[in-house]
């Protein structure tokens, strides 16, 4: 086919690879992006918002040029110092990055080889040439465990310390914090005299949330409790237009490191003001209901409250107690986990879906360095706390909801957690997935229900494919996002769902408190505010991305660190990738991920069939399927690219 020439302009968000290449969605084309080579970048790097010139296209096929970099989306990078030919430059952290940054002779003395560093982005008339680049911040010796996680913090664009203005305003507070309690306990409803525990981590050291329980007795009939879900007032300490809010907005999340937490809030809050301590009066903002033996609501009521934890339980000896029957409180953690688990039946009968995913966490030495691995087990008092806690979120939602449509308006004025329906084209590629590995997920015109999702979850269950086919389908369905539309919680099967319940360390519950405040008094929302808080929802959504990928950079940082000390040796695993350039392998107990190269399968030649996820050698008719066990032995682990590199064993 003729190619055409064209001279279409297309604006749009770059996504580039190492290699030097750049792709741009085309709005006229959803199929086919725009190709951009390597020399029509022209200083473009990944996620910027770039205005493109379509240069020729046909079907399947478009290449432009970068003619302006519009909005550049990051400035600060993270790398190493690398020193060649008396020249010194940074090699990114970001695999996006196609190009290294240069350091001026004045720049290059603050460094040596080596060192870890954050750089900005300075001079760049010449895109032949490398960008030049400003030290920031020495971070530390690359392979330092120190230096390696405060690499992932600020190469994701967090800062693991905070301004002088934050920490003034924290530290205030704290001074404060008795003189603040005196105030506002009169103005709030009391319920220090309620039995109130929190179930966390065993090393926990912020407490967002606490459940307290009262036997009403029989009332009409039937047996009544008062179930009250309590959390940190992060509200009142944190308040609009200050430098503390402003922070927490801009990182969104607290993170979660293997090793360490970076919290959203400086630790005098989030560890000690707001942090529901056991034995300390403290604010909180409470969802308490009313329910009986059949875990229905009767009766709810939401409100600012003062409250004081009897008792700390760490979802171990909480569990200890329920295994036991004996124990601290051990007849109202009874009767707690016995309502939630009929509210988790009612869920899942609703059409929820769960995913028992194995999480890992690794122990560590006194350096960082992993000598060991160990699966976390996931019990039925991290299920009972689940619960409630999915009950409040839902329970704040639909009241937020109700009060934005009894003032006739649209829904607006509040943010909700929501979970879109799934793809039809993802869903017809998952559906031809699991059928080559012989399994059922039937589809109505393309589309899935929950119950069909769940049951293929169900078909899978004890097989050697359960967690291949667990993560093909949390891949295949849509993410959650913050919204300022409600559309309901797919995955949850709840028609109204938000996040209340954890806002010493995410900023959106933080604002549903302010939002829940603000209907309980009816108070009136300006149109800058609802405008204000579409913006926070996609914010918050971008930063909870970029802190999972933190998360899962120090993890497979430490899998890759484990196993770099066991060249050689023999482990038994899980296909859990097939290319055409080889096998993924994922490790049973430690779940590092590694590669095994079409080109060490053996003396063969081997194809790749996209349909049965599989490669077979012609000569052998050896068969590497998704989902096979097979043993392998480690042949190489690459701590800067984090990559392990297996041979068949």
């Amino acid at each position: 086919m003729k190619t055409e020439m064209v001279s279409r302009k297309v604006v749009g968000v770059i996504n580039t690879i190492r290699k030097g290449m750049g792709f741009v969605a085309d709005p006229k084309d959803e199929e086919n992006d725009i190709v951009i080579e390597s020399d029509k970048l022209n200083f473009a790097l990944n996620g910027d918002t770039v205005e493109v010139l379509v240069l020729s296209e046909k079907v399947g096929e478009k290449y432009g040029e970068v003619m302006k970099v519009t909005v550049r989306a990051r400035k600060n990078f993270v790398g190493t110092v690398e020193i060649r030919d008396g020249k010194a430059g940074i090699v990114p952290d970001d695999k996006k990055m196609y190009v290294d940054i240069m350091l001026s002779p004045t720049e290059a003395v603050k460094v040596s080889a080596g060192d870890k560093v954050q750089v900005e982005l300075g001079k760049w008339d010449d895109p032949q040439k490398n960008p030049e680049g400003v030290i920031m911040r020495v971070i530390g010796k690359k392979g330092n465990n120190n230096a390696e996680m405060e690499s992932i913090v600020l190469e994701k664009g967090f800062e693991y310390d905070y301004p002088k203005a934050v920490e003034d305003e924290a530290h205030e507070i704290e001074r404060n914090k008795q003189k603040i309690l005196d105030q506002e306990i009169p103005k709030r409803r009391d319920i220090r005299g309620t039995l109130t525990v929190t179930i966390d981590p065993v090393d926990a050291k912020d407490f967002d949330d606490a459940i307290s329980f009262k036997d009403l007795g029989k009332m009409d009939g039937e047996q009544r409790y008062e179930i009250g879900v309590h959390i940190a007032d992060v509200s009142h300490y944190v308040q609009e237009g200050t430098a503390l809010d402003a922070e927490a907005l801009k990182r969104g999340t607290s993170i979660y490191l293997v090793d360490r937490t970076i919290p959203m809030l400086p630790e005098v809050l989030s560890n000690d003001v707001c942090s529901l301590n056991p034995n300390e009066d403290k604010l909180s903002f409470s969802a308490i209901f009313i329910m009986n033996d059949k875990a229905e609501v009767l009766e709810r009521w939401f409100g600012r409250t003062v409250m004081n934890s009897n008792f700390r339980f760490t979802y171990e000896t909480a569990q200890e107690s329920l295994d036991t029957k004996k124990g601290e409180y051990f007849t109202e953690l009874d009767t707690l986990n016995r309502i939630a688990k009929i509210l988790q039946k009612q869920k899942f009968n609703q059409g929820a879906i769960e995913f028992e995913q194995e999480e890992i966490k690794f122990k560590l030495d006194e350096n960082g360095k992993p000598i060991g691995v160990y699966k976390k087990e996931r019990l039925d008092t991290h299920k009972l706390v689940e619960e409630y806690m999915l009950l409040a979120n839902r329970e704040v939602a639909k009241y937020i909801y109700d009060a934005i449509k009894d003032k006739g308006k649209k829904d607006t004025g509040s943010i909700y957690r929501i979970h879109d329906i799934p793809d039809q084209e993802r869903m017809m590629d998952l559906s031809s997935f699991v059928k080559a590995l012989g399994y059922s997920l039937p589809l109505k015109e393309g589309k899935v229900s929950a119950h069909a999702i769940k049951s293929l979850l169900k078909q899978v269950e004890g097989t050697p494919h359960q967690a291949l086919i667990s993560t093909a389908v949390i891949r295949s369905m849509q993410k959650a996002v913050y919204s300022t539309k409600n559309i309901g919680h797919f995955g949850l099967a709840f028609d109204y769902y938000t996040h209340f319940t954890s806002p010493i360390r995410r900023y959106p519950d933080l604002l549903v408190h302010r939002i829940l405040h603000k209907h309980l008094n009816h108070m009136p929302f300006g149109d800058k505010e609802i405008v204000q808080f579409q913006h926070i929802a996609e914010q918050s959504t971008a930063r909870e991305i970029d802190a999972a990928e933190a998360e899962r950079a120090s993890k497979k940082l430490k899998q890759v660190e484990y196993m770099s000390d066991k060249i050689g040796q023999v482990f038994q695993g899980t296909i859990s990738g097939v290319t055409e350039w080889g096998i993924y392998v994922e490790e049973f107990e430690t779940k590092s991920e590694g590669m095994i190269k079409i080109r060490d399968l053996g003396n063969d030649f081997y194809q790749f069939d996209k349909k049965t996820y599989s490669i077979m050698g012609q000569k052998s008719k050896q068969k590497f399927t998704l989902g096979d066990k097979i043993k392998f032995k480690v042949s190489a682990a690459d701590l800067d690219r984090k990559t392990l590199d297996f041979l068949p064993a």
